[in-house]
């Protein structure tokens, strides 16, 4: 199955032009390795309305299976990713935030300090990722084993129960 990616860099120095985008490309090129498409892709600062209407737009859209943002996931006061993420969606998906959380502590005390979310608006899923390209890369390897049964639900996919039910 072949997905189709989003990826919102959030980065008030970076949509500046202050800082290059590393994070971005990063994740680029770990979807190709995947087979994968990213069909969207884009650089943002910091500000809820922006990102909240950019989230909504992209999951509405339609052309985007997944959305994966990298950055403002932190405690600066800057950082309002998760607000901007659950302000648009419809359910919550916390196992996926949880899963992250615990594989990144194994690596870094640091990781109880990420306030990513993910949930699902419409057949889309929005997961948040850490800013630096190591921690998003760590933390998107975490949940990419799930993703593409997770859009063959979002699709109601009859086929993606396959498995599921073997009789004993």
């Amino acid at each position: 199955m072949s997905l189709r990616i989003g990826i919102l860099t959030v980065s008030d120095r970076s949509a500046r032009g202050e800082r290059p985008d590393a994070s971005g490309p990063a994740l680029v090129e770990l979807i190709l390795a995947q087979g994968w498409k990213v069909v969207r892709q884009a650089i943002l600062a910091d500000d809820l309305p922006q990102l909240s209407r950019l989230l909504a737009d992209w999951c509405d859209s339609g052309e985007i299976d997944v959305i994966l943002t990298t950055g403002g996931t932190g405690f600066s006061p800057r950082d309002i990713t998760p607000e901007a993420t659950q302000s648009i969606l419809e359910r919550p998906c916390p196992g996926l935030a949880e899963a992250m959380r615990q594989a990144s502590l194994k690596i870094t005390p640091h990781a109880m300090l990420s306030r990513a979310t993910a949930g699902i608006r419409k057949r889309c899923l929005v997961i948040n990722l850490p800013g630096s390209p190591k921690g998003a890369i760590e933390n998107l390897q975490v949940v990419l084993p799930v993703l593409p049964h997770a859009v063959q639900l979002l699709q109601e996919d009859p086929d993606a129960e396959i498995g599921h039910h073997e009789l004993r």
